[in-house]
């Protein structure tokens, strides 16, 4: 499987393309949502998730600061628990400044399969979120691949090092720049239709990184009929 260019066809039927970055914690809530539906309604083989990067660093020209994240952990953690989440555990000089690699590495993946791309987004988000580990490094990113059972990691490792996906990683972060993509995580079904945020409604109190979420509603039940949708086309 060649590594996806950076426009926005409508996916096949079976197929849901998620746009969105790991440091997002609505994303992470999404993907855990997408993952945790498609295994209740028992659709691992008819649905399969298309990840693209929306780096965020890139959009806003500056790393994403910590006290956002921050405020949105316990906040976010609040309406999906089993994503997994705490607030930063690891040493300071741990925390990622860049999530750029770690979306190379998911795009590179997707030369593998995209089940080895999805399984290596979810776990480099739960690092990230759950588990306090630096998914800026090298060694991190390789050791989540390796944990997935999924990703062949010797063969990561040469798309990393060659650079591959990095043009494909370019080409989405300037899509992102356009209206046709709006935030993370922005979802394209096969029916032609697009879902920002999915189900949530929020706003912020206060500058981002000062303030924090205030979530006006959350239905998760939309994932249901996002999955169904896909399958069906």
């Amino acid at each position: 499987m060649s590594v996806p260019t950076a426009t926005c066809p409508t996916p096949p039927r079976g197929v849901i393309t998620v746009h969105s970055d790991i440091w997002c914690s609505f994303a992470h809530i999404a993907i855990h949502r997408l993952h945790a539906t498609r295994t209740r309604l028992g659709l691992e083989r008819r649905v399969s998730f298309d990840l693209r990067a929306f780096p965020l660093e890139l959009l806003n020209d500056a790393p994403s600061p910590r006290p956002g994240t921050d405020s949105e952990a316990a906040r976010m953690g609040s309406l999906e628990p089993g994503a997994g989440w705490q607030l930063w555990q690891a040493k300071d000089w741990l925390y990622p400044s860049t999530t750029l690699p770690a979306l190379e590495a998911v795009l590179a993946a997707k030369e593998q399969s995209l089940h080895a791309s999805e399984q290596l987004d979810l776990g480099l988000r739960r690092a990230f979120w759950a588990e306090s580990r630096c998914i800026s490094h090298r060694k991190v990113i390789l050791d989540v691949a390796r944990d997935t059972g999924a990703v062949d990691v010797g063969a990561l490792s040469e798309a990393l090092d060659d650079g591959r996906a990095r043009r494909a990683l370019a080409d989405q972060a300037a899509l992102s720049a356009t209206d046709r993509i709006t935030c993370s995580p922005h979802l394209f079904l096969p029916d032609g239709s697009d879902h920002a945020n999915p189900g949530i409604e929020v706003r912020w109190e206060g500058a981002y990184g000062i303030g924090w979420p205030v979530v006006r509603s959350d239905d998760p039940t939309v994932y249901e009929d996002l999955l169904l949708s896909a399958a069906t086309g």
